[in-house]
C-alpha cells in the first residue's frame, strides 16, 4: 500500500479487501474516502462504496454511490457488480419491486450469477412474487445443489446489521433454499 498510496485504484482496492476480506468495515470505508478525494470520478471507487455502505446497513447511500459509479462508466466490466449491489441495496431499504428489476438487469448480464439468482428470488419472494421467486430458485439450486440456508451465507458480504442478514435467510427459505 505504502509504494500506492496516491493511486486512487490502488487505495480503493485495498479498501475493498479490507473490508470484505478482514472484515474490517471502517478502515475499508475509510480506504475507500480517500480514493474518492484523490479520483472523484473513479467509477470502481464509487462501486467498492456502494459495496461498503451496503455492508454497513447504510442502502440508500448504497445506491446514490452505485448509481454514480454507472454514470461514471455506464458500460463498465464491473457493471454486473453495480447492478447487483443496487438490487441488494433496494432489498435492504424494502423496495423490493426494485430490486427485482436491478436483479434482472444483474442477471442480463450474467445469466448464471449465483449472487444475482439469490438477491433475484428474496426480492420475489418479499414482492409477493412467489412463482418467480420459486423459479429462480430453481434456477439457483440447477447450478448449485448443495447451496442450503445453512451454507448460502458464504457468497455474501460482511453485513454489520444482523437483521439484513436475518431477513435475506428468511427472504430465501420463502423462497424454496433447503435448510
Amino acid at each position: 500500500m505504502q509504494l500506492g498510496k496516491d493511486d486512487a485504484t490502488v487505495v480503493s482496492f485495498a479498501g475493498c479487501a479490507l473490508a470484505y476480506v478482514v472484515g474490517d468495515l471502517d478502515d475499508g470505508a475509510a480506504f475507500i474516502d480517500r480514493a474518492l478525494l484523490i479520483n472523484p470520478n473513479l467509477a470502481v471507487a464509487w462501486l467498492h462504496s456502494g459495496m461498503v455502505k451496503l455492508w454497513l446497513g447504510e442502502p440508500d447511500q448504497a445506491v446514490e454511490h452505485f448509481a454514480r459509479a454507472i454514470r461514471l462508466s455506464p458500460i463498465d466490466l464491473g457493471l454486473f457488480f453495480m447492478q447487483y449491489g443496487t438490487a441488494q441495496a433496494h432489498f435492504f431499504a424494502g423496495r423490493y419491486d426494485e430490486a427485482v428489476a436491478w436483479a434482472k438487469m444483474a442477471l442480463r448480464e450474467r445469466p448464471d450469477s449465483n449472487r444475482a439468482l439469490l438477491i433475484g428470488a428474496a426480492s420475489c419472494a418479499l414482492a409477493g412474487r412467489d412463482e418467480e421467486a420459486k423459479r429462480l430458485m430453481a434456477r439457483l439450486l440447477e447450478s448449485d445443489p448443495a447451496l442450503r440456508i445453512s451454507n448460502f451465507q458464504n457468497v455474501l458480504g460482511p453485513y454489520r446489521q444482523p437483521e439484513h442478514l436475518a431477513k435475506y435467510t428468511d427472504a430465501l427459505r420463502k423462497a424454496g433454499l433447503p435448510e
